[in-house]
């Protein structure tokens, strides 16, 4: 066990006071849906398109489109640049970028449009996840080097990746992480501070430990329900933290051979999800035609009837079945 070298009070201090004051003056704005029918003031959207839904993402305090633009893409420079282009016409305003390539291709793709899109990141190979690289000091020399890389100043969301299940970090790498997020917010390296993690009683201790956060992401996809008492959700409406819903599509196990097929799939389970009014899906997006397919689902129907329930157990028990070795800690996220 590492020897605590920050204990709770010394380490909050003035932080609180600090991520409590920041704000874009949104005030009660919470949600603009598509055709803006309160008629709310859409000039501080970025991007803002009026066939899109936004979401405000907590403490964060800025207005995001109901569904965003993952990093995890094989898509290369190129095409990730007519990507993130029909994602800027459409009215999608968020990039979640995770690994150093995917931060300085996304980065590039942007060039010359940065302030059309929310562009958050991680370098998920040198962070808290490697044991090299558990220190606020480490964490940041890690910071700089991909804002260098990637040709950026300063991130929308630092969000670091951490554990995957099978264990949890310590308190004190936990006070080390959230210094790091702090330093890096008021150095204006990041704007806003998170982290993702696939342990559920983790994220809930960070939340309620540390006002400092944000942000979070975490598993969710059509499988995933609020559970009925003690959730997540309770945690983070009432500490204000935002939530963006990684892996909508089981890390690609809902889709078979069937293309067509693949698009209804996809379309069916971020209806589901934006109909559920929990989390902001960050679903990878590999071509025009699933930005396309992704935007439809905006203006869809929310309510899904008996026969779309049915498809969407139907597929989503077949997903479940069909995930890989790596990833069956999927089946602990149907309760969230």
């Amino acid at each position: 066990m590492e020897q605590q070298k920050v204990n709770r009070r010394e380490f909050l201090g003035d932080s609180a006071k600090v991520a409590a004051g920041v704000a874009l003056g949104l005030g009660t704005l919470q949600v603009v849906r598509a055709g803006n029918p309160a008629n709310a003031d859409t000039s501080k959207i970025r991007s803002y398109n009026e066939t899109m839904e936004y979401r405000r993402q907590g403490s964060m305090d800025v207005m995001v489109s109901a569904v965003c633009l993952g990093g995890h893409s094989r898509s290369d420079v190129k095409e990730r640049t007519e990507i993130v282009s029909r994602c800027i016409d459409a009215g999608i305003n968020y990039i979640d970028a995770c690994c150093h390539h995917e931060v300085c291709r996304d980065a590039q793709a942007l060039k010359g449009r940065r302030d059309k899109m929310y562009l958050a990141l991680s370098h998920c190979e040198k962070e808290v996840r490697n044991e090299q690289y558990q220190t606020a000091k480490q964490l940041l020399a890690s910071l700089d080097s991909l804002l260098k890389d990637s040709g950026e100043e300063y991130t929308d969301l630092w969000r670091i990746t951490c554990y995957e299940p099978g264990g949890r970090h310590t308190f004190n790498t936990s006070c080390e992480l959230v210094e790091a997020l702090e330093t890096a917010k008021k150095q204006g390296k990041a704007r806003a501070i998170g982290f993702s993690s696939h342990d559920r009683d983790w994220i809930k201790f960070m939340i309620e430990y540390f006002p400092q956060v944000d942000v979070v992401c975490f598993p969710f996809f059509q499988m995933s329900k609020q559970a009925p008492s003690h959730s997540l959700f309770e945690s983070l409406k009432k500490h204000d933290v935002g939530a963006f819903g990684i892996k909508p599509f089981g890390a690609g196990s809902l889709f078979r051979d069937d293309t067509q097929a693949n698009t209804e799939r996809a379309r069916l389970a971020l209806r589901y999800i934006l109909h559920t009014n929990t989390v902001v899906p960050i679903p990878g997006l590999n071509s025009l035609a699933e930005v396309d397919n992704a935007v439809q689902a905006i203006n869809e129907r929310r309510e899904l009837d008996a026969a779309e329930h049915a498809r969407l157990h139907q597929d989503g028990q077949r997903m479940l079945a069909k995930l890989p070795p790596t990833y069956h800690w999927l089946k602990n996220w149907q309760s969230v």
